[in-house]
């Protein structure tokens, strides 16, 4: 009874409530969406929340060196999954992002995305010093998942794999030279990799700095989401009230436009509060990479915080036509079964490396 009065004095708590309001919440909106219509859509995302729950209360007691262990075989297994999606995925909305079977859609991109973490993190961990070889290593190890999601195409997804990698290794240090090889690689890369997106992800962009080019297709979604932004006033106009999402004026309400959504229902205070549980989320997971024990748990933990800031700030800054929109969901909020399943995964992770810098054991 004492280690388990110990255990929860240890817990991270504020981290638990806000992961646990931003789940519910995003259920809540799920459900004014598809009551009535698609009740499948908000009952199976309960049931991706209870799994995801189960996976991080799994993680959270498993020592988060244990990754560390096997981290390439789980990076191996990753590769292969995405590999597949090109031979047996199934196709939705023009893109092969699943592999079908049958009562689950698995995206292994979503999973690509905390495994990269891992990877790089025992990688870099592994290292005397990082100079340009460690830099093309990690390159190579970033690139290989990258492309393979480019293949789908998820531009979204691949970017944030991007993201990570150059986080990751700012954090260990690398010298100023290697810094500005780097960024000009970047550079080239972005502007090789624009010229091979599909059609409709070259449109989107363009759509973005000049709507008018096409106001009724590209243009029309971010256009429908500002409408619906706007309408929600300070308030907002209640749940299952809005026009935009109920008239389904908004595709894909459920995970690309749930911040949209959000704010019609609830508006700008209800959008504030969103964000600052977000923003809770991240925080804490920045000051659990200062208390880590070691420096694999830091990279975990920095790994996580950046994939949580970056696709909070792309999904509501695409919803707000700041910044193209990618089809990347919010973290914990939009629908999805792999990445509501990941997401908590790595709240789960975050608590493991919390927990073990209290030194508390379990055994």
């Amino acid at each position: 009874m004492q280690r388990v009065g110990q255990l929860f004095k240890t817990i991270d708590w504020v981290l638990i409530l806000a992961t646990i309001l931003l789940v519910v919440g995003g259920i809540t909106i799920v459900f004014s969406l598809t009551h009535g219509t698609d009740s499948h859509i908000y009952t199976n995302q309960i049931i991706y929340a209870i799994i995801g729950s189960i996976g991080a209360l799994f993680m959270t007691f498993i020592d988060y060196r244990t990754w560390r262990s096997i981290s390439w075989w789980l990076y191996g297994l990753t590769i292969i999954a995405l590999g597949a999606v090109s031979v047996i995925g199934s196709k939705v909305f023009g893109a092969t992002r699943w592999i079908d079977f049958g009562v689950f859609q698995f995206q292994p991109s979503e999973l690509a995305k905390l495994v990269l973490i891992i990877a790089l993190a025992r990688y870099l961990v592994d290292q005397r010093s990082i100079g340009i070889r460690q830099i093309i290593v990690t390159t190579v190890l970033t690139a290989l998942p990258v492309g393979l999601i480019l293949i789908q195409p998820d531009l979204g997804s691949a970017s944030v794999l991007v993201v990570i990698a150059i986080v990751l290794l700012l954090a260990a240090r690398i010298p100023k030279i290697a810094i500005g090889v780097t960024a000009v690689a970047l550079l080239l890369t972005m502007g090789i990799g624009f010229t091979q997106l599909a059609p409709y992800q070259r449109q989107r962009i363009e759509v973005f700095f000049n709507q008018s080019i096409d106001p009724a297709g590209i243009g029309y979604n971010i256009t429908q989401s500002k409408i619906a932004i706007g309408s929600g006033g300070v308030f907002g106009r209640g749940l299952g009230q809005g026009s935009q999402s109920q008239l389904q004026f908004l595709p894909v309400a459920h995970t690309d436009f749930i911040f949209a959504v959000t704010a019609e229902a609830t508006g700008f205070v209800g959008s504030i509060v969103l964000l600052l549980l977000m923003a809770t989320v991240i925080v804490r997971a920045y000051s659990i990479a200062r208390v880590s024990q070691d420096s694999f748990g830091l990279y975990c933990a920095l790994g996580v915080a950046t994939l949580f800031v970056y696709q909070t700030l792309v999904n509501v800054g695409g919803n707000l036509g700041l910044v193209p929109v990618t089809g990347i969901p919010l973290p914990l909020v939009s629908s999805g079964g792999t990445t509501t399943i990941v997401m908590l995964a790595c709240i789960g992770l975050l608590q493991s490396i919390y927990l073990r810098h209290k030194k508390i054991r379990f055994t």
